[in-house]
């Protein structure tokens, strides 16, 4: 391209591996010629809640989207390196009308990054137009009307993909490795990526799949099948979250009636609220981005949790000696997903039984998970390690909820091969009859009962402290839902939230 040519429109892709319901790409495409960016940033890959399965998992997207953008007449430029050398190059080597992509709300690194683009941007006199892609909004001081907003933008039409693109004036250069970007593990069971993938998905589950979605989510005997499984596609953005949000409503539509499927419906409805409350926590870390690393409420951080490098590694490495616990966490290494409920308990069983901080298993979990959302992420670590300030403080007790959520031991056999013939009543407590004297399976790396006492009093110590309820209604105020009608502060005896608030726990539950 000559320096007479029309300047180009770059349309940089991050959290959005689509073209289909791709604001930024659709007014870029009306404006003028487009071309498509990829950046591999070899920094951002190299961070600790950065792994090689969520790296092959946006690979794969990256190809179906390179095709995508192909059958338009145009094609994806990758480039690897710094965001802003990368841009440098392109603003050096050809003129560029404006950027465009999506606004993230990415880790501390993302952000930081961004600011540099945009002070490189204002250099050389180039716009940015960010739009958003989820129903978080930048700037927010208040949830007040927030839900309303989130619907409104649920409800707007999706964008259409453009017809044609105009070919790419750059080579595209081929989607690296992950070992060149210094990326190993990739789970065996790892979900495919791609936006073929993805539908596939929503159409099983808005179907006969999802029918029992609400009974079945918890428990991760049947979670795997039982819920979406589309959460590292909203993730990744090879699905936006608005055609998923109006797939399922259609679908709901279709049985909300006296002929409709109650049950279907019913699964429906709480499949959807998850979407609203996917976007509530996002929007936590876009409003707070220091959570990432500081207390929601800073009267936690006199807490002084434990650094036990042998209590991270029996949870790193599942042997813990609590066979619902160790299964779970063997299972989320093995496939990058696992259900809600088991995310929850597993956050409580480290930070409450194992007294670690929740800034040391963070970023252990976040490798784990192929659908890393930095904004779900560090809002739940906090939510599940009690230090947010306006939320229930919930220990699970691992025993019940493997009795509970694995009666016959099922999931335990799988996973936990070496308990695999022991008998139903013995396998969640093995440590009580003996029954593992002489398996390769460790005793219990704490004692439940008097785990649980110290951590609650040390917790309780905190709420009941000089000034905690003032700060806790700040949280509130700038953190709570609307939607639900919560109070300011769910304070009571030692702490202990009101009605309304526990509510509030039960209805964050966000598999999808």
């Amino acid at each position: 391209m000559t320096r007479t040519s029309p300047p180009l429109h770059v349309v940089w892709f991050k959290r959005d591996l689509r073209v289909h319901d791709h604001v930024p790409l659709a007014e870029a495409a009306a404006r003028g010629p487009v071309l498509a960016l990829y950046i591999a940033e070899p920094g951002f890959w190299a961070l600790p809640d950065s792994s090689g399965r969520q790296w092959r998992f946006v690979a794969e997207g990256l190809t179906e989207l390179d095709a995508e953008l192909r059958a338009r007449g145009g094609g994806l430029v990758v480039r690897t390196g710094d965001a802003v050398e990368v841009l440098r190059d392109v603003l050096d080597r050809m003129p560029v009308a404006a950027l465009w992509s999506h606004q993230e709300t990415g880790n501390a690194w993302t952000y930081a990054r961004d600011r540099r683009v945009a002070e490189l941007l204002r250099e050389r006199g180039v716009a940015w137009h960010e739009r958003r892609q989820h129903g978080v909004i930048r700037g927010l001081t208040r949830r007040d009307g927030w839900a309303a907003r989130w619907e409104k933008l649920m409800r707007a039409p999706v964008a259409e993909a453009p017809a044609a693109l105009n070919p790419p004036v750059l080579d595209g250069a081929a989607i690296p490795s992950a070992a060149a970007l210094g990326l190993a593990d990739d789970p065996p069971q790892r979900q495919p990526g791609g936006r073929d993938a993805g539908l596939d998905l929503l159409t099983g589950f808005v179907g006969p799949r999802g029918r029992d979605y609400r009974r079945a989510m918890a428990t991760p005997v049947e979670a795997f099948d039982a819920c979406s499984r589309l959460s590292p596609h909203l993730a990744w953005g090879t699905l936006s979250l608005r055609e998923v949000y109006q797939r399922s409503r259609a679908e709901l539509a279709a049985h909300d009636g006296p002929d409709g499927d109650r049950t279907q419906a019913q699964s429906l409805v709480s499949f959807r609220s998850r979407l609203h409350w996917h976007c509530h926590f996002i929007q936590k870390l876009e409003s707070q981005p220091s959570i990432e690393f500081t207390h929601f409420h800073r009267a936690y951080d006199r807490l002084d949790r434990d650094a036990d490098p042998a209590k991270l590694e029996a949870f790193a490495e599942g042997r813990t000696g609590y066979p619902f616990v160790d299964a779970c966490l063997r299972a989320l290494a093995a496939h990058g997903w696992i259900n809600f409920r088991v995310r929850a308990m597993l956050v409580s069983f480290a930070s409450y039984h194992l007294w670690l901080d929740w800034r040391a298993t963070g970023p252990l979990l976040a490798r784990w998970f192929t659908d890393f959302e930095p904004g779900i992420h560090w809002s739940q670590m906090q939510m599940q390690s009690g230090t947010t300030g306006i939320n229930t403080v919930r220990i699970y007790s691992p025993i019940k909820q493997s009795r509970d959520l694995d009666p016959h031991g099922v999931f335990i056999r799988r996973w936990v091969p070496e308990l695999a013939g022991l008998a139903a009543k013995a396998l969640h407590e093995p440590w009580k009859s003996g029954a593992a004297a002489g398996l390769d399976y460790p005793p219990p790396v704490v004692d439940h009962a008097s785990a649980v006492r110290s951590a609650r009093d040390r917790i309780f110590a905190v709420r009941i402290g000089a000034g905690y309820g003032e700060e806790a209604d700040t949280v509130q105020a700038r953190h709570g839902s609307r939607r639900s009608g919560l109070p300011r502060t769910g304070r009571g005896p030692r702490g202990r939230a009101d009605a309304k608030q526990r509510r509030e726990s039960r209805q964050l539950g966000l598999e999808l």
